[in-house]
């Protein structure tokens, strides 16, 4: 877990990790604020209940960062990752060791997951563009690259297959994980557990709203992905890939934008979009989850809730 300014959404994070059964779970916490010992105090009150480990790390001050040495530091074979802000369901760990157990040489298990208001309340489901199973690293990597639609905390990741593959690529402040995953598929199966059982929360200081900022940035983190991946799918259907996954590019930056209340950059986007033609059109909606992903944060914003 990296940790920085983790104050308002520690605890709530850390007990819904202790809720469940946590024997032989260790929580690798490396923080790189500085609140005067204020959020490392909200730790240690768990400390009765969870196997917890805290590190003080300013010399790392990327979330990117900290994870990859936690990952280093880590004495498991398995590594999941939990955000200061996010949440650990009833059944999360039960779920995990029945995939482990099933599927124990898989590199990565995913599952959809659930989103959380400021609040903590849980709300609509973000699922994923796979059935349940084995999902090939072809079919894998030609969905996951039209969009990231694996939330943080659903992953659960063989730890020699994450150092092998070397972690998660510092300079994408906004794709690291996104690049990882694509990268962990060439080290072994990827399967999708049916269960959901953990919750990303949207809130107006995630870095999901914060780190849009700079627009040409946010496309060159986007657009690096598609130059390091795409040549892993097959040639005959590259092309499509392609263009779905530029089209993609064009509507998560223009959403961005408009978040920020540039909304004209919305039309060029959806020309974009249309472009694809209609069966291009349906596989986008459905590799990319855009209704899963834009309806919950449109319904917030309007509530006031985000």
């Amino acid at each position: 877990m990296p940790v920085h300014d983790g104050e308002a959404f520690l605890a709530a994070t850390l007990a819904s990790a202790a809720q469940d059964t946590t024997e032989g779970v260790e929580f690798r916490l490396y923080n790189s604020g500085a609140d005067q010992g204020v959020t490392r105090r909200i730790a240690e009150s768990f400390a009765d209940r969870l196997d917890l480990h805290w590190q003080d790390t300013p010399e790392l001050p990327s979330w990117m960062a900290k994870t990859n040495f936690g990952v280093r530091e880590a004495r498991a074979p398995y590594i999941a990752m939990l955000h200061q802000d996010d949440l650990w369901l009833p059944g999360h760990t039960a779920s995990l060791r029945r995939s482990v157990a099933e599927h124990p040489e898989a590199a990565l298990s995913i599952a959809g997951t659930r989103f959380a208001d400021v609040h903590g309340r849980i709300f609509s489901r973000w699922r994923l563009p796979f059935g349940s199973g084995v999902v090939s690293e072809a079919d894998f990597v030609a969905t996951l690259l039209v969009q990231n639609s694996i939330a943080i905390p659903s992953p659960l990741i063989r730890r020699d297959a994450w150092l092998t593959a070397g972690g998660m690529d510092e300079a994408l402040w906004y794709t690291a994980d996104w690049d990882l995953y694509l990268k962990l598929a060439a080290q072994g199966d990827v399967v999708v557990r049916e269960a959901i059982t953990t919750a990303f929360r949207l809130h107006g200081r995630s870095l999901t709203m914060t780190g849009r900022r700079d627009a040409a940035d946010f496309r060159r983190q986007l657009e690096q992905i598609i130059d390091r991946h795409l040549a892993r799918v097959p040639a005959a259907m590259r092309q499509r890939v392609a263009r779905r996954a530029c089209a993609s590019i064009d509507v998560n930056c223009a959403l961005a934008q408009a978040s920020g209340g540039k909304k004209a950059v919305l039309a060029h986007a959806m020309l974009q979009f249309l472009r694809l033609g209609p069966l291009d059109l349906l596989r986008y909606v459905k590799q990319s989850r855009i209704i899963d992903r834009v309806v919950p944060r449109l319904q917030l914003a309007v509530s006031g809730r985000l």
